[in-house]
């Protein structure tokens, strides 16, 4: 009596298998990621100047971001003509829209324009970085570079030499003081380029948006929990 209720318990426990084989057992998890916000702001080069707002680098991120499927929303704070000074001023009003995650800085296109002092531009620059970073301390930043002139026959064909390398120079300079990531020259392969540009000769036009969205990809996709 006593071995055949051992055997009947023995199929009984066969029958059940090992609890890990159950369909709910092997059901994978599901996560949600929490969608997060990514600022671009900038100037005309950011705002997409005289094209459609979906052909502006922000917007071709966007795109890029969709297809990949990250959790990630675009927003497009670019303003043309807009000066670093300019920028200081708007920035707050711009923190406090929603809440930051990534934010790509892009301006000082504008003051090299002007001939404004590159220690001015430095300041206001380390102002904004400074206004982002202290509401928003865990919001990754991107830094983006810009050259001078940005187009030669545009301005005339003048030389700016000394003013020229200090220009270029203040962007590194801040990306390494604040560790943030840095694009060297955001119209990299654009500048100079007829057919990448609008009919002045200083803004990219919807192919060369193409190429500064490429630029910033770059850095930025190294910024993003991919």
């Amino acid at each position: 009596m006593r071995q055949l209720l051992l055997l009947s318990l023995s199929l009984l426990l066969s029958a059940c298998g090992p609890a890990d084989s159950s369909p709910v057992a092997r059901r994978p998890v599901v996560t949600h990621r929490t969608m997060q916000n990514i600022i671009f702001f900038g100037n005309s080069l950011t705002a997409g100047y005289q094209l459609r707002a979906s052909e502006a680098f922000p917007s071709l991120l966007q795109a890029r971001i969709d297809s990949l499927q990250l959790p990630y929303k675009a927003f497009n704070y670019g303003v043309s003509g807009e000066t670093t000074a300019g920028g200081r001023q708007r920035v707050a009003s711009v923190l406090a829209r929603q809440p930051v995650d990534v934010f790509v800085l892009e301006l000082g296109a504008n003051d090299g324009l002007r001939g404004i002092p590159v220690r001015e531009t430095t300041q206001n620059l380390q102002a904004i970085l400074d206004q982002v970073k202290l509401k928003y301390p865990q919001a990754r930043i991107v830094l983006v570079g810009l050259e001078f002139p940005f187009d030669l026959s545009a301005l005339g064909g003048h030389q700016y030499g000394r003013y020229a390398g200090e220009f270029k120079a203040l962007f590194r300079d801040l990306a390494d003081k604040n560790s943030v990531p840095f694009v060297p020259f955001l119209l990299q392969g654009v500048l100079g380029k007829r057919e990448l540009n609008l009919a002045d000769g200083v803004h990219p036009n919807a192919a060369g948006q193409q190429i500064l969205a490429n630029n910033v990809w770059a850095v930025l996709s190294g910024v993003l929990e991919l």
